[in-house]
């Protein structure tokens, strides 16, 4: 199957999209809490802040390490997307696509808030 530099622009706009969601979205953060443990400290100003930190062994810290790290979990996510596009691309079509509109939407809003 040949990709062309348009399938390329969504597959590529879907990978960033399923990225964000996965290490950063509020809604998959069920999938992310099993991997970490939540470290609270007090700063300066008696104010708390909250860190959550990979577990400390096994698998658990396998991905905690990965869900920690943007470029890592990037990797895994467009190998993910790439490999669904092959064996299903009826199925895998609409998917990608509205991870990569709604990828697209994060960068445009990016500049719309700094531009305006």
């Amino acid at each position: 199957m040949k990709i062309t530099f348009l399938t390329f622009v969504i597959l590529s706009l879907s990978s960033f999209r399923l990225t964000r969601l996965l290490v950063f979205d509020k809604i998959t953060e069920f999938i992310r809490e099993p991997f970490f443990d939540e470290v609270e400290e007090e700063n300066e100003v008696g104010e708390i802040d909250v860190y959550y930190l990979p577990k400390k062994t096994g698998f658990k810290k396998f991905m905690g390490e990965l869900l920690s790290c943007y470029w890592c979990t990037g990797i895994w996510a467009a190998a993910l997307i790439v490999t669904f596009y092959y064996i299903s691309p009826v199925v895998s079509t609409p998917i990608i696509l509205i991870l990569a509109v709604a990828g697209l939407a994060s960068i445009v809003e990016v500049f719309v808030q700094y531009f305006i």
